[in-house]
């Protein structure tokens, strides 16, 4: 399958036949027909029904038609971005990032940073701490933004800068009776279903939580495994359990959620951000600067 192909076809389902298709390319007809035979040929069934006039979309070509089209789309904004990123009109940064950081200062940061740089695309891809490594040497990304729990020696040819000592708080629904006890202890919560994320085997994340807990006294009882935090604060806020978060998210607002400061819980994690040492896009500094500040 190749763009071509893609291109043909669709011309033929927004032109009504092969032979407008043709004339809206500029080609000959039979490359059409070769084209999209080829295509039916490799994905191993047909895209038309030849059988009625004018030739109808089969099903299978009913549920190609939009996929491709996204595709293609894609292409011209990939070929736009390059040629603008080529002729130096327009610059490019990669971050890497844990959903948490989308709740604490990312936000707040990518703002900042397109005041300054509005000609600068920032591309952002939402990926396990685990993960970004692999994508900063590859050159997927500039910068990693990730959260850890316990001390991480960076790899030789890779920096990491430590943006900021996260506490760990209780997330619960702000309709629940312990929301307004002046006291709540870790033995309270044990009537209350834990609500552990992310669900991914790649991370270390929920089970290092769950020990922390263990380690205060606590015996949680997992009542809900949420796949990334968006989802884990929603059932929350449907009052089916509590949650651990670090203290940077509750700083941004929930109404429907409020955050609980445990004085047993005294383990924090650490937000870093990670760069290549051998990084020399100007860029990164300056989102780094933005990253640092409260």
């Amino acid at each position: 399958m190749n763009i071509r192909q893609l291109r043909y076809f669709c011309e033929v389902v927004n032109s009504g036949t092969a032979a407008r298709a043709a004339e809206r390319l500029f080609v000959a007809p039979t490359a059409i027909s070769m084209q999209i035979t080829q295509l039916e040929a490799e994905i191993g069934g047909t895209l038309f029904d030849r059988s009625v006039k004018p030739m109808a979309l089969t099903a299978l070509g009913q549920f190609f038609l939009p996929r491709a089209r996204e595709l293609l789309a894609q292409m011209q904004r990939l070929e736009h971005d390059a040629r603008e990123v080529a002729a130096g009109r327009r610059g490019w940064l990669g971050i890497g990032f844990v959903r948490s950081l989308l709740y604490s200062v990312l936000p707040g940061a990518v703002r900042a940073f397109q005041v300054q740089h509005p000609d600068v695309k920032i591309e952002l891809i939402e990926m396990l701490s685990e993960q970004q490594a692999t994508h900063l040497r590859n050159g997927r990304i500039h910068i990693g933004l990730s959260r850890y729990m316990h001390a991480v020696v960076p790899p030789t040819d890779l920096t990491h800068t430590t943006l900021f000592e996260d506490a760990f708080v209780v997330a619960l629904s702000s309709k629940h009776p312990f929301a307004a006890l002046p006291d709540l202890s870790v033995a309270s919560l044990a009537t209350l279903p834990f609500i552990s994320y992310p669900k991914d085997p790649s991370s270390s994340y929920a089970p290092n939580v769950l020990s922390i807990l263990h380690e205060a006294g606590a015996q949680p009882r997992v009542g809900h495994e949420a796949i990334e935090i968006h989802t884990a604060l929603g059932l929350v806020a449907a009052g089916l359990g509590y949650a651990l978060v670090g203290a940077s998210i509750a700083a941004h607002g929930h109404n429907d959620v409020v955050f609980v400061t445990l004085p047993e819980l005294s383990a924090r994690t650490t937000v870093l951000a990670v760069t290549r040492n051998s990084e020399a896009n100007p860029l990164v500094g300056a989102m780094l600067e933005w990253l640092r500040m409260p």
